[in-house]
């Protein structure tokens, strides 16, 4: 006979446990399950800015989380070549630094956070398929254990949190409505530190066509990434270990902030992760997390809006899970609060990642953000969706950038005028993105067109 409770979760790290704990603390039944078994470790960015923290205390896992001894960012910083602007982040509800945590630790400290909240997490099983009643609505899961016993749940609501490749998007037929092929790959190591005196401050630097980050993170360890074009891929691929020390070697201050540092693991490589947004929920299912919906990994924002849409879907859903309508349009509304909270952002993530050496508008930008007092802050800004890219990177800002560069001797005008030309370009195609956003939704979705709103908004978006 199939086991019954309220709620099915496919998944348990960032978006899974937070669902379960909002679920579970709101008294519902919640079961979680996930084909690994915890601690363990997932391909992703896993830096945590200062709405990360937010989140993470939202769900009571701060305590947890700090327990893992990762150094706390007070200072962070961005790079070009001969500038540099370094400063303390931005606040946020009251935390002001950020961190980096790897994932084994983290989405441990996050499931004994669901199972202390009440939700049951069940480790080593698979979901194989998904219950419908004869209308077509989905009303539970099959699923199969690492030994081989097969079984049944039943559940008013199945939440598909189980990553870019999907189980559940998968069998519900979802599909996207928006994606941008990523044209930056990652490549990654960890290292022991051994420059104490560095592992509160987290660095990135863009060179030429390069853009590498070196992130201080828990055991006393610290992770370098590199996001070379992914034109560059055949390099990592005839021999990472060797690609990946000369992108260290040509860029100066990243090579001094890896001095004496030893390396502790591989080089993992990710050629190919492109950004969407996927139509997210139907009767009697949700997607949360990478399930539906990534960003370019350029912005480190995946975790964050894991865990925070995770949990309002979770809060969203609970009152509403005794009466099926009520629940749909629940889910449809925090779809669409999602989507209008998340776009700017994977519209910034997408510009970012793009495979452009540096220009000299953006060269220009770094020069003047190294200038002011609180630049690095105004940047930080935007990662903590306190403020929008386009009220930084303003087009006040964008003739000022230009303008400088122009003065300067040592930029060719014609190629500055190629390159804003090319960024008037996308700017534009950037607002006709947004302009449609909408549309494109609801022609995938077949839904009606309604407002989002939320009393739990970003900052910048309130």
């Amino acid at each position: 006979m199939p086991e019954h409770t309220d709620v099915v979760i496919v998944g348990s790290r960032c978006a899974g446990s937070a669902a379960a704990v909002a679920l579970a603390r709101r008294g519902r039944a919640v079961i979680a399950l996930d084909s690994a078994a915890f601690p363990s470790d997932t391909l992703s960015t896993h830096l945590l800015f200062t709405h990360h923290w937010a989140e993470v205390e939202r769900i009571g896992a701060t305590e947890r989380v700090l327990e893992l001894g990762a150094p706390l960012h007070a200072r962070a910083g961005l790079g070009a070549p001969g500038v540099e602007t370094v400063g303390p982040s931005s606040t946020y509800e009251g935390f002001s630094a950020g961190a980096c945590i790897r994932r084994p630790g983290f989405d441990l400290a996050l499931v004994e956070t669901a199972r202390a909240a009440g939700a049951e997490v069940r480790e080593h099983v698979r979901v194989t398929d998904l219950l419908r009643d004869p209308h077509g609505r989905v009303r539970g899961v099959r699923y199969k254990q690492r030994n081989g016993v097969t079984g049944e749940i039943t559940a008013k609501l199945v939440i598909g949190a189980d990553g870019r490749r999907s189980t559940v998007a998968r069998l519900v037929g979802t599909r996207e409505h928006h994606s941008w092929d990523n044209q930056r790959m990652m490549a990654f190591a960890y290292f022991e530190d051994a420059q104490p005196e560095n592992r509160h401050v987290a660095m990135q630097w863009r060179s030429e066509d390069d853009l590498v980050t070196v992130f201080p993170c828990d055991g006393g360890q610290l992770v370098a990434l590199q996001m070379p074009p992914v034109r560059r891929a055949d390099e990592y691929r005839a021999d990472r270990s060797a690609a990946f020390a000369a992108t260290v070697d040509r860029i100066p201050p990243y090579a001094e902030r890896l001095r004496g540092c030893t390396q502790v693991s591989n080089v993992y490589v990710s050629n190919h992760h492109p950004s969407y947004f996927r139509h997210s929920h139907g009767p009697g299912w949700a997607l949360a997390g990478d399930a539906g919906h990534f960003k370019d990994p350029v912005t480190a924002q995946g975790i964050r809006d894991a865990l925070r849409f995770g949990r309002l879907l979770g809060e969203a859903a609970a009152p509403c899970l005794d009466d099926p309508a009520k629940l749909d349009r629940a889910l449809a509304q925090w779809e669409l609060d999602r989507d209008a909270q998340c776009l700017a952002m994977y519209q910034w993530a997408n510009s970012l990642g793009r495979d452009d050496a540096v220009s000299p508008i953006e060269f220009a930008a770094y020069r003047w953000f190294a200038a002011r007092p609180d630049g690095f802050t105004e940047v930080a800004d935007v990662f903590n969706r306190i403020a929008s890219p386009q009220q930084v990177f303003s087009p006040a800002n964008v003739v000022r950038w230009t303008a400088a560069a122009a003065r300067d001797p040592h930029v060719d005008n014609r190629q500055l005028w190629r390159t804003l030309r090319r960024d008037l370009r996308r700017e534009a195609e950037r607002m006709v993105e947004k302009r449609k956003f909408t549309h494109r939704r609801a022609a995938s979705a077949r839904l009606p067109f309604t407002p989002a709103a939320s009393g739990d908004r970003d900052p910048v978006q309130a």
